[in-house]
């Protein structure tokens, strides 16, 4: 059994407009895809552009994409 551990590189960042990002999330382990376009600028600082995000944003980024 895989163990669920949620990284950056689940994610993919594609610049849609002026304060727009569309992100498409892939689970790990069932490689379902989610994608939606995002106008919260906060929390793609918080993912997309840092080295390390924090777990705690990469878990809202993918709450975000997938409801």
């Amino acid at each position: 059994m895989k163990k669920n551990t949620l990284t950056k590189s689940d994610f993919q960042f594609q610049f849609s407009g002026y304060g727009h990002y569309t992100v498409t999330y892939q689970s790990p382990i069932t490689l379902k895809m989610w994608s939606k376009t995002i106008n919260d600028m906060g929390i793609i600082d918080l993912t997309k552009n840092e080295d390390s995000p924090k777990k705690v944003n990469l878990i809202s980024l993918k709450n975000i994409v997938k409801y």
